[in-house]
């Protein structure tokens, strides 16, 4: 027998940016990004989720204009490619195939550039297919939700749905860079504002308690939208993500712990159960309220803190009941969420407003009753 032992360390290194009038003609950041990658010009594919250009109609001809200005680096591939905005864009093969087509059509190779401008689902869909066509298609990404901007669309995944699996073909494949334009969000439906916002509540509650603190005392500014609120929930709760990224060993999720994955483990069930109608952090704000239901059951966190977990949650602008809850079969998902970790059992669940702790084992009978008091509006005192 021979064997050869092979091994070998790569470096992934992207700029996560936050910015304001990306595309206005006299900000470099964009152009300065793709020269990165040598003087060009570049070429580079706008994908577009039509959501966003229904908030933004001159965004097309905004990106020509700043194209036209910066034509000594950047070459448009036109027409840009547009896409259905929301999770049917990862559910239907549609828009991942117009993908590979244009690639073909428009001779899109690996030193091209995709820039994707919408939200979580475009972004995952698109950059699943810019990861695997070609094995591998630069991507920036700029992402328009506060999801997508605090989480979704900064880390190293891409996903689309496959057989009513949420996210069960995917990549870990890192951006070559990301873009987070804060005037992208003026447009955004209010329910949209307050989904992306569980992500920064959960993150703080497992990272971060003077976060999740300022979180609470300041729910009714982010409840509003402020600017300035806005803007630093993004950035801290985008902050802690990259951060556990850099710093856990596990970017590519290769064990079985997934500590930012706290209040998931129904969240991707209960999306499923409601055909979509809840949104991602509409689901995860009822996971994390479940999940802290479950950890105060077990003694690990303080009423007070879970009433504060209660009155952030609810003072931001999330309704912690929904039908799919009622629905939801807690053994089946917790079964789904094992075998999606590869075998082993492994749920976040909180030791305080800033701390947690990975459990292999869930008592059913205590998450029912956890469940029930959470649709019966029945919280602790």
């Amino acid at each position: 027998m021979r064997q050869i032992n092979q091994a070998f360390t790569m470096t992934h290194d992207f700029p996560v940016c936050f910015d304001r009038g990306t595309l206005d003609t006299d900000n470099s950041l964009l152009v300065d990004i793709v020269t990165r990658a040598g003087a060009g010009p570049h070429r580079v594919l706008p994908v577009i989720d039509d959501e966003v250009l229904k908030g933004n109609p001159d965004l097309i001809e905004r990106l020509r204009e700043y194209a036209r200005h910066h034509a000594e680096r950047l070459t448009l591939i036109e027409p840009p490619l547009m896409v259905r905005g929301g999770e049917i864009s990862k559910s239907d093969p549609v828009e991942v195939d117009e993908f590979y087509q244009r690639t073909q059509t428009d001779k899109i190779d690996r030193h091209s550039f995709a820039l994707v401008i919408g939200g979580g689902a475009v972004i995952d869909a698109i950059g699943y297919a810019a990861a695997t066509a070609h094995r591998g298609i630069r991507l920036i990404r700029m992402p328009t939700t506060v999801l997508a901007q605090n989480d979704a669309g900064i880390g190293v995944k891409n996903a689309i749905n496959y057989r009513g699996r949420k996210n069960y073909l995917g990549t870990f494949a890192t951006p070559f860079a990301v873009i987070n334009d804060f005037d992208l969000l003026n447009s955004l439906p209010a329910r949209e504002c307050v989904a992306g916002m569980a992500e920064a509540v959960k993150v703080a509650l497992i990272r971060d308690g003077e976060f999740f603190h300022w979180l609470h005392d300041t729910r009714e500014r982010l409840a509003k939208f402020e600017p300035d609120a806005m803007e630093y929930m993004i950035t801290r709760c985008a902050e802690l993500h990259l951060e556990h990224i850099r710093t856990s060993g596990d970017p590519f999720e290769q064990g079985s712990a997934r500590p930012l994955d706290f209040g998931h483990w129904c969240a991707h069930r209960l999306e499923e159960l409601s055909g979509s109608e809840l949104r991602h952090g509409e689901a995860v704000a009822i996971g994390i309220a479940l999940d802290s239901l479950y950890s105060h059951a077990r003694g690990t966190i303080d009423s007070d803190t879970l009433g504060r977990i209660r009155t952030t949650l609810e003072g931001v602008g999330f309704n912690l009941t929904h039908p799919a809850l009622e629905a939801l079969d807690i053994e089946t998902a917790l079964e789904g969420f094992r075998e999606h970790l590869g075998g082993r059992l492994c749920i976040t669940l909180l030791l305080s407003a800033g701390k947690a702790e990975e459990v292999d084992h869930i008592d059913l009978a205590t998450m029912q009753d956890c469940r029930r008091r959470l649709l019966e509006d029945e919280w602790p005192l």
